[in-house]
């Protein structure tokens, strides 16, 4: 199906987020859409996708106008869009909700639904139970099972927001033969909104590029990750560089003494670990493999089945996660609308919730709290504005701008999830002021140059066994690589 956008305008407030963008996507071709955070990206898919209107302009599929306004009427059409965060109900089931996409569209259920389930998840190598609650799969999960919903209505434009979140190499090999052969084969088209170069380079024929909502170019593909990164921002960036510093006389953070962790499907057994103040340390490994079992524990949202947990020296076996709060810890969760941020509440209250701690609340300090947070986490967003009217790049830099001045520890998930690369640097560079006054980071992450760039030392998490590797400089993606793939080698020390 061709898809023809004309003199699309979007805002919000006075934020022009879309402005007279007009593209062209051919049937049986995959385009990447790039731009940093805030550029546009997923508003101009959302409006293709029925999730909003545009304020003007118009769609044309093959050649005719059409006017949808909700995703219903779009999937009617044959457009569909998996949403950087995933659109599903926490209390039903796997098949439950693969049920509840296709009521009015197909009309399957029971058997024959769980059968359509498994043979699209055969196809993609994803494995989900049918039987599994939706509020214990990962964020990879629920990306894997809205995939195969869309597949299974029949979409002819399939719009792919930060798929491959959360994703083994595997899996996303067989997500992208997959993707390929349906554009080949099966003549859709297929639009990738993505900040990893790398997949855009591997996957896409063509890249359309947006800043400060205009569209600035396309550009047929192959390319360098450079030349892409020069098209998203106007010029070339350098790579990362972090300073080491020197962690021998540095005071304990957070201590796991012989610590068991236990979840219905996982077990971390006999786990020690002393986390320094001042150090950073990486979590790898694929979704379900540990680390957020480990992340939580961390900060009291997991108990120790076994063992003892100190922080800064004092026994906090069994606190809770407002004791573990108190006495200095953070956590940022990866999904962020489900365990981060309110949606339906304001930065300013979003604020309020973590800085107001009196029965009444000082909604002009308050106000002038978040003024501040913007400015200094380059949010682009009002005071006045939703949570969830923030693109997703800027609900992140909004999530770690809540992050405790003073904390002694974070506990952070994915904290780059979704930013281009210059936010994702800028990110870190405020992680490194934490670091430089005495906070301990633990993080997790998929993108394994992240971790190795940032990491003191690195912990691989592989079916809830632990390998660390005490220098992250010593590491190699490769390495990383067969470690998260269960494979046992010995790690220099």
């Amino acid at each position: 199906m061709d898809i023809e956008l004309r003199h699309i305008h979007k805002r919000f407030g006075p934020v022009h987020a879309n402005n007279d963008i007009n593209l062209t996507f051919l049937g049986g071709r995959i385009y990447g859409v790039l731009g940093e955070n805030g550029a546009g990206k997923s508003t101009l898919m959302k409006i293709l996708s029925g999730y909003q209107p545009a304020d003007s302009g118009s769609i044309l599929l093959d050649g005719t106008e059409v006017d949808y306004r909700n995703p219903q009427i779009a999937l009617h059409y044959g457009v569909g869009m998996l949403q950087q965060d995933p659109l599903d109900v926490p209390a039903f089931t796997v098949l439950e909700n693969f049920i509840f996409g296709a009521i009015g569209a197909r009309g399957y259920r029971g058997h024959a639904a769980a059968r359509l389930l498994r043979e699209v998840c055969s196809r993609f190598g994803f494995e989900l139970d049918p039987d599994t609650p939706i509020a214990s799969l990962s964020i990879g999960g629920r990306q894997q099972l809205e995939i195969a919903r869309l597949l299974a209505l029949g979409v002819k434009t399939l719009i792919l927001d930060e798929p491959t979140t959360g994703i083994s190499a595997e899996q996303k090999t067989i997500l992208f033969n997959a993707l390929k052969s349906l554009a080949k084969n099966d003549g859709l088209s297929v639009l990738l909104v993505s900040h990893k170069l790398e997949d855009v380079i591997a996957l896409c024929d063509e890249v359309a590029v947006l800043r400060a909502g205009k569209l600035v170019g396309t550009r047929a593909l192959p390319a360098t990750p450079s030349e892409l990164v020069a098209l998203m921002f106007g010029q070339i960036l350098e790579p990362a560089q972090r300073i080491a510093v020197n962690l021998d006389n540095a005071a304990e953070a957070i201590r796991f003494e012989n610590v068991t962790l236990r979840s219905k499907r996982l077990q971390v057994k006999d786990f020690n670990l002393n986390v320094r103040a001042g150090e950073v340390i990486g979590l790898a490994g694929l979704d379900g493999s540990g680390q957020e079992l480990f992340l939580r524990a961390c900060v009291g949202l997991a108990k120790p089945a076994v063992g003892h947990i100190h922080f800064e020296g004092r026994d906090m076996t069994g606190a809770s996660f407002r004791q573990f709060l108190a006495a200095g810890a953070a956590f940022s969760a990866a999904g962020r609308l489900e365990e981060g941020l309110i949606a339906g509440l304001t930065l300013t209250e979003h604020t309020a919730l973590m800085t107001e701690h009196h029965p009444v609340i000082d909604w002009g300090r308050a106000r002038q709290r978040t003024i501040n947070r913007i400015q200094t986490y380059h949010v682009r967003g009002t005071p006045e504005s939703q949570i969830e009217q923030l693109s997703g790049g800027n609900q992140q830099r909004m999530l770690m701008a809540l992050m405790p001045e003073s904390a002694v520890l974070l506990a952070l998930e994915q904290p780059t999830r979704g930013l281009d690369v210059d936010s994702a640097r800028w990110i870190w560079q405020q992680l490194m002021v934490r670091r430089d006054i005495g906070a301990a980071i633990v993080f997790s992450s998929p993108d394994l140059d992240e971790i190795v760039t940032y990491s003191d030392r690195i912990l691989v998490f592989y079916a809830g066994r632990v390998t660390e590797i005490p220098d992250a400089r010593q590491a190699t993606i490769d390495q990383l690589g067969r470690l998260i793939g269960g494979h046992n080698e010995e790690v220099p020390r």
